[in-house]
């Protein structure tokens, strides 16, 4: 099956280097008698008695980090102009995304990767374990956020408590990142509110709106639940590709051609994986849903560029249907970097 280059460095850009402390247990936390980590313990507290988020946090698995948008219908939040650059970027297979770029991820680094919390009484640090991450300053002092801050690619941010939850106010980003790997753009008008509220001590529910009058009809929100990570440490990851010329950014396979609406209509419904099929599923889900509006033929919300009647290329990851003696398809194949992962036609 063909793969796209963007496709297939993906994953290979922030190289992982070799960690010594990746197995030594955690000090200091909570523990059940047999020596485990006891994640329902009750959440610590500072001594002036707001929360403690200190820790290494690893987000839930989740389709948000590569696509905020996962229901079709809630693509119309997005105004015409900004929709029709995320159509354009998937269109060039995201060749100017900035993490293959080796840029910063941006305002939606929150969904994508473990990151360690660093708590004061007057600032909360963020260290990401991405290559391309770099750290946050939420400051918790009292001050405002700059009126007419020099964007920046993640930021200015200044939190407060609401009880036992932190509100974080972001602004002042660049428009230069994007708000996911898929390609939907934002303005400098960006502002993002984000809540953390450490349920137990290794649970915590996180919380992240965008707000963006320029390209967004209405803020978008989107809720994770975010683990402790016991006994593990953050690899120092590095991001070195970024001398790559572009020309070995775009497809390797063919430009894309046109497919009737009759012959994409085979394949609208409703996927289920496949159980016991490799576990090789990332961001794709347990359960996917293929639809076809004017002429073109989605993966969830994710536009498919066709290159041959059954084979499709998308941003992140290669689809393939599979059809029986009769015709009638009964399978659709998702393929990433990882391997491949099989979903059965429910309908």
């Amino acid at each position: 099956m063909g793969r796209i280059a963007i496709a297939g460095i993906l994953w290979l850009l922030s190289a992982p280097l070799c960690a010594q402390w990746l197995s030594d247990p955690t000090p200091q936390i909570p523990r059940t008698a047999d020596g485990r980590p006891n994640l329902t313990a009750p959440a610590p507290r500072t001594p002036d008695g707001k929360p403690d988020l200190s820790g290494l946090w690893r987000p839930q698995e989740n389709p948000y980090r590569f696509d905020v948008i996962q229901d079709l219908r809630d693509e119309s939040i997005f105004r015409p102009a900004a929709e029709a650059l995320f159509l354009k970027r998937v269109a060039d297979f995201r060749r100017d995304d900035p993490v293959t770029n080796c840029l910063p991820g941006g305002p939606s680094e929150m969904l994508n990767t473990m990151y360690r919390i660093i708590q004061s009484p007057t600032v909360v640090g963020l260290l990401y374990e991405s290559g391309t991450g770099r750290y946050r300053q939420i400051y918790t002092d009292g001050r405002k956020l700059p009126k007419d801050p020099n964007p920046t690619w993640l930021g200015y941010s200044a939190g407060h408590w609401e009880g036992d939850t932190l509100v974080v106010e972001s602004a002042g980003f660049n428009d230069r990142s994007w708000l996911d790997r898929a390609g939907h753009p934002h303005s400098e008008a960006l502002r993002v509110t984000e809540k953390f509220r450490r349920v137990d001590f290794g649970h915590m529910q996180f919380q992240i709106t965008f707000d963006d009058p320029e390209t967004l009809t209405k803020p978008l929100s989107i809720a994770l639940a975010v683990n402790y990570a016991p006994d593990t440490d953050m690899l120092e990851n590095v991001c070195n590709e970024s001398g790559w010329d572009k020309a070995r950014l775009v497809s390797t396979a063919n430009t894309g051609i046109k497919l009737s609406s009759p012959v994409l209509d085979k394949y609208v419904g409703s996927y289920e994986f496949r159980e016991g099929s490799p576990q090789v599923m990332g961001f794709m889900g347990r359960s996917q849903t293929v639809t076809l509006i004017d002429g073109r033929i989605y993966l969830n919300a994710l536009p498919l560029v066709p290159q041959s009647e059954t084979r499709f290329e998308s941003t992140g990851a290669d689809a393939e249907f599979v059809m029986d003696a009769k015709g009638k398809v009964v399978r659709l194949i998702l393929s990433q970097t990882e391997g491949d992962a099989t979903y059965d036609r429910k309908r």
